[in-house]
């Protein structure tokens, strides 16, 4: 394709519709043996969201590949029976009666880190991180595997710089200089393999820990958190917003 970017100036490609072979894809990834997972919160009012995310993850998310459902919900019991694909498998994780569940935005990089290290890691070899309050249109398959995954957001398609969603509080530990990004990626999809992920995950929290103690409080909570780590670890894989539009644009 000519008509847009597909390469970053690190060399990492950038995903768009037509740049890629699934079945070849599929055929590669078959040989591998491998299971990915995809963690999801569903707390408060967003338990409303669970039949429609998970209804059409499982019918478009890595389709005919082993997938691991991990859903995060205070609201377990009204999970209705969800007919899952032969090979796609749903775990409803709980959630705790402790404070920091009621923070999920502060919280939800400090929760990953801790259940990738005590059970993901042991279960799948690559883990992505979506909003519940979506629904997949069409297929996201393999052509999102890689080591560290970013999908750069809809609402900001060129370079960092002009955007004015970034933290800029130079005491906050995720702040980005004026002139210094490269783009603005969603925390509403992102992953990679479990190594990669953990490291994002646990880092994030720490700088989500660390503002919290001196009384920073930004404006993105952990998405701002998520771009200052992608800007110092590059991404390795781009992926366009067409996987994460905002129906409003």
């Amino acid at each position: 394709r000519r008509d847009v970017l597909v390469l970053t100036p690190w060399l990492a490609p950038i995903v768009w519709e037509g740049t890629f072979s699934r079945d070849i894809l599929d055929a590669q990834y078959l040989q591998k043996n491998l299971v990915t997972g995809v963690v999801t919160f569903a707390v408060e009012k967003y338990w409303l969201f669970i039949e429609g995310f998970m209804s059409s993850a499982n019918k478009y998310f890595l389709a005919g590949h082993p997938v691991n459902f991990y859903l995060f919900t205070d609201s377990p019991e009204k999970i209705s029976h969800l007919q899952m694909a032969p090979e796609n498998h749903l775990f409803v994780i709980p959630v705790q009666d402790d404070p920091r569940w009621q923070d999920l935005s502060r919280s939800r990089m400090d929760i990953l880190s801790s259940y990738i290290q005590r059970q993901f890691q042991h279960e799948v070899d690559y883990l992505y991180s979506m909003d519940i309050n979506v629904q997949l249109l069409a297929h996201i398959g393999v052509e999102i595997i890689d080591a560290l995954v970013a999908t750069i957001s809809s609402w900001q398609v060129t370079p960092q710089q002009d955007n004015k969603a970034s933290e800029t509080q130079p005491e906050s530990q995720s702040a980005i200089p004026e002139g210094q990004g490269d783009f603005y990626y969603t925390a509403s999809f992102y992953g990679g393999s479990v190594a990669e992920v953990y490291k994002l995950t646990r880092a994030c929290s720490a700088g989500l820990v660390e503002d919290r103690e001196n009384g920073i409080e930004g404006p993105w909570h952990h998405e701002s958190h998520l771009n200052r780590y992608l800007l110092q670890h590059k991404p390795t894989r781009l992926l366009s917003p067409e996987y994460y539009w905002d129906t409003e644009l």
